[in-house]
């Protein structure tokens, strides 16, 4: 691209942008097929006033009473290409629709608690700004007033036990604060949930929600008579204390359901017993056409029979395929205990999370008025799966690729493919085994690197991992509280062989433990070894001595390790869609073998630190704003000898690429304002000690061609890699807080992505808004000077070409 075309690309497409902003949404709307002659609804939008609300309130009423015009009075508005808007077949206007609405809306407003608001509506038709068009304009006003506070909380409820776990609940995360919550239908129906899983966790097992009711009262006598709606019964509270001048307010008793019909009252007079668990029955060979009540009816179809010592649990299979043991050891209900929906749930979520069954049917059976039978009917998955993965990538870094040192192209194609078998159920018990081999080769297309062969690099890898499901430790650990436990064991071994260059060989192997309890997943690592064997060949030896921070890239040897992983998926309590996710990673090496002064200068001791946040923010139900917040931190303590220093280089932490500092190449940016790997024409990539990253994503629709819907995403990144202790190469490459605001990285950019529900395809575009690295302007970008790409000089006087932007390819998300 030329020089200077850059610039006047980047000022149209701000213009056009701006030009567009400038107009009104209005005026970006098309209408397809209105009403000949009528007038019909064009636009229609909520005001809500603020006196007695928030702002952030009234905001939040505005957005969701959208939702609730009658289908009559709604224009159903999508966006098109990014900043226009379409209507198709609006409706014809009839102010008969709007009362429909009112009702609609204030529905809404009293399941919120308030039940005094208002509703006033407002038209107007516009013929004269599009020919042959009655464009009109409705608004509604609504007028929340004062909401219905709940000012005391009882429960007129059988089983002490049961009103002693919902008082300590009610404490520790109450649904009803006390004078402060509206009598709204969240609160009520989330402790209406409560009581029922609460009592249906204790042996309840016929109790559902039906069977209770929340029951409103007041001490305005002349209300003693009233509804057993507490929602019909909150409205006449509102009319009277609004006739008093003050806020209204209930008290709420939870209590059983008064059945007055005699065949409600026949079917549901049990509903408040207690059940206890008589005997458990397990099909492990269920065909997956089979119907559950015929397998139980049919004996003969699997004949062979499995009992337990105590007579209360029984395997039933035809060909003897599994192995009772880890079936018995994931049931978390137990013959003579009480019934109890978390654990009934958690047996069946943890069969199928083995992975040797692909479906897990159940069915209870009540005997009389105490007693429950379980069956389990399993349906196994196919024994063996064999899969491939292809990969074609290109290596668009200077990674050695330099043999002759001026040419600053690069070439380099890779060609992969791994086969892995996978099986289900390995010596009878269960036991997940996979078996990967892998191997691939980089071509070299330009014939411009170290030799001019057009093979340069092969690799072969082989794996063996094996999942059991269970906890194999020297003593019994059985915890019915756990789920999805699993031991874990991996060997893999990999080599390298970079012609004339160098040959890498790895062999890594770990033993560990997978745990679920409640929303968090824990992954534990006692053990983890890594061996690492580098031959250097002539050309690396002449890169090193050219550029000694390669050598830095190439500081292998042997890690004994421990890991920990702690992840954690949650939704917001107020917003139900939006997601969270937390990770926390910890690994250390060398603490106690290291205490060893014979063993100090053999293997690596240090300690690693990460952890990352994403948030995902619903705007509406077709436009998110992903955030995320990434940091790590890394420090070999051991501060000599060929282990000492720094980490090696594949445990240190890398930014740029499709899912990180976008407007930066896979492991292009850093260290801190260092611009030595910038300057370098033999070796860029960069591996830090510690990193800091923001990110933050708007995501919004564009267009739907057939089943494929096209997205679009503006987003900014922030962040660097430093090295904790001072570098001798160059001091700006270590971290100091002072020194923050000049080595932070800001990439801005736009992206497009290509979804067919199945997979994504994205495209993203970033631009460095400020790169430490950037002498000038204290590394911001000059709009006036802008280029796409620029030029600068290296130690040796060369000059090397860099790119003020970057175009990242990625399949998925980035975040």
């Amino acid at each position: 691209m030329k020089k200077g075309t850059g610039q006047y690309i980047c000022y149209i497409y701000c213009l056009l942008i701006i030009s567009l902003s400038a107009c009104s949404v209005y005026d970006r709307t098309s209408v397809k097929n209105p009403p000949k002659g009528k007038p019909f609804v064009f636009d229609n939008q909520v005001d809500v006033l603020k006196d007695q609300v928030s702002t952030e309130d009234a905001a939040t009423m505005q957005q969701e009473l959208g939702g609730y015009w009658s289908d009559s009075m709604n224009a159903n508005r999508y966006r098109r290409y990014g900043f226009f808007y379409r209507i198709n077949n609006p409706p014809v206007f009839d102010t008969s629709n709007i009362t429909k609405t009112k009702k609609l809306m204030l529905g809404y407003m009293g399941s919120k608690g308030y039940f005094g608001a208002t509703a006033t509506d407002a038209f107007y038709i516009d013929s004269s700004s599009k020919i042959n068009q009655q464009r009109t304009y409705v608004t509604m006003m609504v007028d929340p007033g004062r909401p219905t506070i709940i000012d005391s909380v009882s429960y007129s409820l059988p089983d002490s036990n049961i009103l002693q776990k919902l008082a300590a609940m009610g404490q520790k995360d109450p649904n009803i604060q006390i004078g402060k919550t509206k009598l709204a239908n969240i609160p009520i129906s989330s402790e209406l949930d409560r009581i029922t899983s609460t009592y249906r966790n204790n042996g309840y097992y016929k109790l559902t929600k039906e069977d209770l009711v929340a029951v409103v009262d007041t001490n305005d006598v002349s209300l003693l008579k009233m509804t057993i709606d507490p929602f019909q019964q909150a409205m006449l509270l509102a009319k009277s204390a609004s006739k008093k001048g003050k806020n209204p307010t209930a008290s709420v008793d939870f209590t059983k359901r008064v059945y007055t019909d005699s065949t409600q009252l026949a079917l549901r007079q049990n509903n408040f017993y207690q059940y206890h668990i008589g005997h458990i029955v397990v099909y492990p060979e269920t065909r997956p056409t089979d119907i559950p009540d015929s397998v139980m009816t049919n004996p003969q179809w699997f004949p062979n029979k499995y009992t337990t010592k105590s007579g209360n649990i029984t395997l039933y299979d035809a060909e003897n395929k599994f192995n009772s043991k880890p079936i018995l050891e994931h049931l978390f209900l137990r013959p003579h205990d009480l019934y109890s929906d978390d654990q009934f749930y958690k047996t069946t979520s943890n069969i199928s999370s083995i992975g040797a069954w692909q479906q897990v049917d159940t069915k209870a059976r009540v005997l009389g008025d105490s007693i429950v039978d379980l069956y389990y009917f399993l349906v196994p998955a196919p024994k063996y799966n064999i899969a491939y993965d292809f990969e074609v990538s290109r290596n668009t870094g200077e990674f050695l690729s330099q043999a002759n040192f001026g040419s600053s192209s690069n070439r380099l194609m890779g060609l992969d493919v791994n086969v892995s078998l996978r099986n289900r159920n390995a010596w009878k018990r269960a036991i997940q085994s996979i078996t990967t081999v892998g191997t691939g080769v980089e071509l070299n297309l330009g014939q411009d690197n170290a030799n001019n062969n057009l093979l340069q690099t092969f690799r072969y890898s082989v794996g063996q991992s094996f999942v059991f499901p269970r906890f194999i430790t020297p003593f019994r650990l059985r915890d019915r509280t756990t789920e999805g436990i699993k031991s874990v064991l991996n060997i893999n071994a990999n080599l390298q062989d970079r012609r004339d260059i160098f040959q890498l060989t790895s062999v890594v192997g770990n033993w560990g433990y997978e745990w679920k309890h409640k929303n968090l997943l824990w992954q534990y690592r006692p053990l983890n070894v890594e061996l690492y064997r580098l031959v250097q060949r002539k050309y690396l030896d002449s890169l090193i001595k050219l550029n000694p921070y390669i050598q830095n890239a190439f500081n292998t040897g042997t890690i004994i390790s421990q890991q920990l992983n702690l992840s954690m998926t949650y939704k917001d309590r107020n917003h139900l869609r939006n997601m969270n996710y937390v990770s926390i990673g910890v690994e250390e090496s060398g603490s106690i073998l290291g205490r060893i002064k014979s063993l100090q200068d053999k293997f690596y001791q240090y300690i690693k630190l990460q952890a990352e946040y994403r948030k995902l923010i619903y705007i509406s139900p077709k436009q998110q704003l992903a955030l995320r917040a990434f940091g790590g931190f890394a420090y070999n303590y051991y501060g000599s000898g060929e282990t000492g220093g720094s980490l090696p280089f594949y445990k240190q932490f890398y930014g740029g690429g499709p899912n990180s500092m976008r407007a930066w190449g896979l492991r292009q940016i850093g260290l801190g304002s260092s611009r030595f790997s910038d300057t370098s024409s033999t070796f860029r990539d960069r591996y830090g000690d510690m990193m800091l990253e923001g990110n933050i994503e708007y995501r919004y629709p564009i267009i739907t061609i057939g089943g494929m819907q096209i997205k679009g995403a503006v987003f900014t990144d922030v962040g660097n890699v430093w090295n904790v202790r001072n570098s001798e190469e160059d001091p700006l490459m270590q971290f100091k807080l002072k020194n923050l605001g000049r080595d932070i990285a800001i990439g801005v950019g736009t992206g497009i992505r290509l979804d067919f529900n199945y997979f994504l395809i994205r495209l993203d575009l970033g631009i460095k808004l400020k790169d430490p690295a950037r002498p000038e302007n204290n590394g911001w970008l000059d709009i006036d000077k802008f280029t796409w790409r620029r030029t600068v000089k290296t130690p040796s006087d060369a000059s090397v070409t860099l790119n003020n932007y970057a175009l990242q390819l990625g399949i998925g998300l980035p975040f």
